[in-house]
């Protein structure tokens, strides 16, 4: 059984095409849509890399880290084993990862950036730069340093309820 929605006049709803009002969570329903456009965006312009929203986090870890055990990589990403295998499998059909088995333990498999992917670092750094260009626009240098202040003790109580230590965990 289907029930459909009622028609809402354009002009009786919130500007945000949210129902904020009844549910209480305005901050985090705005979180919530915000992070969503932040990784469409991220998304679209990572597109000319061949990679996908996500893959460049694995990448830019790779990238810095050089050879890693898989089950380290899906720590440090905060990430399912079984998200990071699939990603692993398509960024290595791509030809930007190499696995192979850790020579001392046959039962690790060692995760590096393969020789070519490095050519896409620069492109996935002016593109993280221009994003946040574009999430920036309009706020001037006080903004700025106020929004990044207030969103890393968003970050901080977040990762608190979720018993971590935020961004110094690394």
């Amino acid at each position: 059984m289907t029930r459909e929605l009622p028609d809402i006049d354009a002009t009786e709803a919130e500007p945000t095409g949210a129902t904020e009002a009844g549910y209480g969570g305005h901050v985090s329903q705005t979180l919530a849509r915000v992070s969503r456009l932040h990784r469409l965006a991220g998304g679209r312009l990572l597109r000319p890399t061949g990679l996908c929203s996500g893959q460049e986090f694995l990448m830019m870890t790779l990238w810095d880290a050089g050879s890693v055990r898989q089950s380290e990589l899906a720590r440090a990403l905060d990430l399912d084993p079984s998200t990071v295998t699939l990603m692993l499998r398509r960024l290595e059909q791509g030809g930007h990862v190499t696995r192979a088995r850790d020579p001392q333990d046959r039962r690790v498999m060692l995760v590096r950036a393969s020789e070519r992917s490095y050519s896409l670092r620069p492109k996935v750094a002016e593109t993280w730069a221009r994003l946040e260009e574009h999430i920036l626009d309009g706020l001037d240098d006080g903004e700025r340093e106020a929004f990044a202040r207030i969103l890393m003790k968003v970050e901080k109580n977040l990762a608190a309820e979720e018993g971590e230590a935020g961004p110094e965990r690394a």
